[in-house]
């Protein structure tokens, strides 16, 4: 993907899937994300970056795609990650909400954060029809009218006491069992992001 092409408009997304100690899953997750529907790769879509932290047992996947790409990459890279990740069974010391917990998106070129949001939005309703079971949390932009922080939505769902998620009711899908993340915008180094 070059992004040296006049007017495209790129976005990039920090897939945050609660799985590290088995490599060949994560792998499978990225890859999901760089092919279109047919199986062929997509041209318009990179994965950057594989972050994995083994005591957290949790792994970043960075992707950058066009804004018009990118929920359809994030959405096959979810499906794998719901599909391969065992919530009744993973360990691991960082909290989480689910097999794919945060999917921050972010502007890079020629985006608006408003758009971000739009993508976001439409990447959590693809989820709820996509996978039975799944429960969205929105933040941000993509959190409307109320647009509540990732801190101000982690706070009131209580994800550093590892509290009982069934009783939460939300923004999109059923009650929490073991299938679901937020999305939504916050700031970081100037940068203005998206999550899902």
């Amino acid at each position: 993907m070059s992004s040296s092409r006049p007017g495209l408009r790129l976005t990039a997304c920090l897939l945050n899937i609660s799985e590290a100690r088995r490599k060949y899953i994560v792998e499978n997750v990225a890859k999901a994300a760089l092919l279109e529907k047919n199986g062929q790769k997509h041209h318009e879509v990179s994965v950057l970056n594989i972050f994995s932290d083994q005591d957290y047992n949790r792994s970043v996947i960075t992707i950058a795609a066009s804004v018009e790409e990118l929920g359809n990459s994030i959405l096959a890279a979810c499906v794998e990650a719901f599909r391969s990740i065992d919530m009744e069974v993973q360990e691991g010391i960082h909290p989480c909400l689910g097999a794919v917990d945060l999917i921050p998106i972010y502007p890079l070129s020629g985006v608006r954060v408003e758009e971000c949001g739009a993508v976001a939005r439409s990447l959590a309703e693809n989820l709820v029809e996509r996978v039975p079971g799944c429960s969205v949390f929105l933040f941000g932009e993509a959190d409307l009218p109320e647009k509540r922080s990732l801190v101000q939505r982690r706070k009131q769902l209580g994800w550093f006491t590892r509290r009982d998620f069934s009783a939460l009711e939300p923004d999109l899908g059923v009650a929490p069992a073991r299938r679901c993340g937020l999305t939504g915008y916050y700031k970081i180094l100037n940068r203005v992001p998206c999550a899902i």
